[in-house]
């Protein structure tokens, strides 16, 4: 039987259709080596970022792997005067996820999730499937039918 995530099996629930990648067995660690390791286009695999605000808000943003996020586009995109990354260790209390198996699909709550505009350059996205070694890929409408996201620039 193969492997499952909590994410897969969340789609599998709400019968929408997607692709399951593995890189378990390389020596992938950041999302330009996951793209490469699953021999995918970069600007197609995206990594997911949780920031915080002084609000006391968290926010999710999703981005191509190579891409850098733009702090001040993203506080702009969600109303706020500035956003910060999220520190590592507040990571796995806050989302349930540990860095580098971070997905915007169940989280232990939801957050406002924006995807960077360059996700309409594709058919579908690639993005963590909740544990390290293990991806998700579908498409923008797909991904809207579990969770709730606006798209906007981004990324530097």
């Amino acid at each position: 039987m193969e492997f499952k995530t909590n994410v897969m099996r969340m789609l599998d629930r709400a019968k929408i259709k997607y692709n399951s990648y593995s890189y378990a067995n390389t020596n992938a660690i950041s999302g330009l080596e996951v793209a490469k390791a699953l021999n995918q286009d970069k600007n197609k695999v995206f990594k997911t970022l949780v920031t915080s605000s002084k609000s006391g808000n968290h926010y999710v943003f999703m981005i191509p792997v190579e891409k850098e996020l733009d702090l001040k586009k993203a506080a702009e995109s969600v109303n706020e005067k500035a956003v910060n990354m999220l520190k590592q260790k507040e990571l796995l209390p806050l989302t349930g996820y540990i860095h580098g198996g971070c997905s915007p699909i169940g989280m232990k709550k939801f957050f406002k999730t924006t995807i960077d505009i360059s996700a309409k350059n594709f058919d579908t996205i690639i993005f963590s499937a909740g544990k390290i070694g293990y991806q998700v890929e579908l498409s923008l409408d797909d991904l809207s039918k579990i969770i709730n996201f606006q798209i906007f620039d981004i990324t530097l």
